[in-house]
């Protein structure tokens, strides 16, 4: 019998889950209820794989510690895919350092992938890091250094460090092709795509064209002043002046830029950044008090000069003027670059990866639902939201991160 659970092991190892239930399927011991639970979870039946999961855990004997601590991973694994960032992290370390401490150096390093890969979904980049450097440098089966890979250029996606991506995915893909798993293969595919789709739109002198990662990459040490949507922020060459807090001061700025080297009228001024159909003299004077106040925080790279119809933007050593816009100009774009994987996720777990609120997502998600940009299934707790992919629409530039720097 111990013959039949070594074949199911290796059966799911290859990608194999029905090779797998082909040998314990009629079994309810406690490795067989491991093996049926992964290989459910590989089916993609990700709540009769957790059932599974947990009373393997609950069969193993107390002296079986590591076969538990292998049960948890792969329920936190499930809890990844199905978007459950909200399950316990800290059952996930205990089971990791339980790994390590008998030996099972290829399974933690698999929980520390997990958890590295939890950190980058909730835009927590250096944590992510600082969890794979942790991890034992110790050969990894060709599977593990697929995940391990793929983390690396998630992260370096992020941080938007086009080439050290491509030399991750290019590992991944090596890796992969060792593993001799389809599934594995199709996600690096996949994750390729992105460095090859346009990551953003460059708007300079009325005229836009898109740019891929490796162009956005090479804007950081542009001698131009760039206008930058992403972050709400405007930088040359290093020097960075956030507009995070004030999205007033931050539209006027990417009007003016937008139109630069012309002037922009009051008029389009007023309407583009306070949102007026009718302008008046209050309006006027508004636009003169926030016309000085983004001066006052633009005068290390800029100045603002009034014209007969409006207001010009003078940039300070440079002779070039460029706005950094996004792709796809959405109302909720992060909530749709989320979704875009294809994953059901719940509200709770969007307003995690977004670092916003709860309420501020389901708002979003109600909006998008009655433009039929999203869909939802299930009821209370157990809803979730999902989307297609869209073409031509990177998730990773989308999602909350550092900015970039030279």
């Amino acid at each position: 019998m111990e013959s039949l659970i070594t074949a199911a092991a290796r059966a799911l190892e290859a990608g194999d889950p029905l090779g797998a239930l082909n040998r314990v399927a009629l079994r309810n011991d406690a490795p067989s209820l491991a093996l049926r639970g992964i290989a459910m979870a590989q089916l993609g039946d990700l709540a009769k794989a957790k059932t599974l999961l947990r009373s393997a855990a609950r069969a193993f004997g107390p002296r079986e510690a590591v076969a538990r601590a292998r049960c948890v991973v792969a329920e936190a694994e499930i809890a990844l895919v199905s978007r459950d960032l909200s399950w316990p992290v800290k059952t996930l370390a205990a089971a990791r350092a339980t790994l390590e401490q008998h030996g099972d150096l290829a399974n933690a390093a698999h929980a520390g992938h997990i958890e590295a890969r939890r950190l980058l979904l909730v835009g927590q980049l250096d944590e992510a890091e600082r969890t794979l450097a942790e991890l034992s440098p110790s050969p990894l089966p060709p599977a593990s250094q697929v995940v391990r890979e793929l983390v690396v250029a998630g992260i370096a996606i992020r941080r938007l460090r086009a080439k050290d991506a491509r030399a991750a995915l290019n590992r991944a893909a090596l890796a992969a092709r060792q593993a001799k798993i389809p599934a594995l293969v199709a996600e690096v595919d996949s994750a390729n795509l992105i460095l090859d789709t346009p990551a953003a739109r460059l708007i300079a002198r009325g005229s836009e064209h898109p740019l891929l990662l490796g162009e956005v990459e090479r804007l950081a040490t542009s001698t131009a002043l760039v206008v930058d949507t992403f972050h709400h922020a405007l930088r040359r060459q290093g020097r960075v002046v956030s507009l995070g807090t004030r999205p007033v001061l931050f539209a006027l700025a990417r009007l003016l830029a937008q139109a630069w080297p012309a002037d922009v009228s009051r008029e389009a001024l007023i309407s583009g950044a306070f949102r007026a159909k009718h302008t008046d003299e209050s309006h006027r004077a508004r636009l003169r008090v926030e016309i000085g106040r983004l001066r006052t925080q633009l005068k290390p790279l800029a100045d603002i000069s009034a014209t007969k119809q409006g207001f010009v933007l003078a940039p300070r050593k440079t002779r070039d003027v460029l706005v950094l816009a996004r792709p796809v100009e959405e109302k909720h774009a992060a909530v749709l670059a989320v979704l875009s994987d294809g994953e059901p996720w719940s509200s709770s777990a969007l307003a995690l990866a977004l670092g916003t609120s709860a309420r501020t997502v389901q708002r979003a998600l109600e909006e998008l639902a009655r433009a039929n940009k999203v869909q939802s299934f299930g009821h209370g707790r157990a809803r979730r939201w999902m989307t297609p992919p869209v073409p031509g629409f990177p998730t990773g530039l989308l999602l909350p991160g550092p900015l970039l720097k030279a």
